[in-house]
């Protein structure tokens, strides 16, 4: 048995319940916390008041690049990009706290936020393995989220050009 620090011990803690209360799915809290999964369990259930849902976690990178949650997607990675040049914190904390400013943000227009705190998580996993990346518009000169693939003169963001059928229907989500 090895010997635990009672200090790093309840950091760990005090980190998992800001996750949780923000909504994060276990899978996370086994990925940027050490504590064990039981305690984890336990954790859960006792501040978020019921069992942590099951299921997979997002892993297509498709979400990131339909037009609105493109957006919002960006939006929360260049707060993320900011904090962690700007900032002596590590990168699950940094995740935490791009996380609270990207929903105060979106807030403040009158939006629901579209991203949960988990897909936040995965995109930036996604994003330091290659499967996506963050270009530059052409046009307003604003990094946006996009396919490593895509030829970076011709980007044109969803906001520059937006699709056709775009602002119909104002729905949760849209920021113009």
């Amino acid at each position: 048995m090895s010997a635990r620090s009672l200090l790093e011990d309840n950091r760990q803690i005090v980190k998992a319940i800001r996750m949780i209360e923000l909504g994060a799915r276990l899978q996370m809290l086994q990925s940027e916390t050490d504590l064990p999964y039981e305690r984890l369990l336990k954790l859960y259930k006792e501040v978020a008041g019921k069992s942590p849902s099951k299921g997979q976690l997002p892993f297509s990178t498709d979400w990131f690049m339909t037009w609105q949650p493109n957006i919002h997607a960006s939006l929360f990675y260049n707060i993320h990009t900011y904090l962690m040049k700007s900032a002596p914190i590590d990168d699950s904390d940094a995740i935490i706290k791009a996380y609270e400013l990207y929903t105060a943000e979106v807030k403040s227009y009158g939006v629901e936020p579209m991203l949960s705190l988990t897909r936040a998580w995965r995109l930036v996993r996604f994003i330091d393995t290659g499967l996506v990346t963050a270009m530059q518009c052409r046009r307003c000169k604003g990094q946006f989220i996009n396919h490593p693939y895509e030829l970076e003169d011709r980007f044109v963001c969803g906001l520059c050009e937006p699709p056709a059928r775009a602002g119909k229907a104002r729905k949760a989500g849209a920021i113009h």
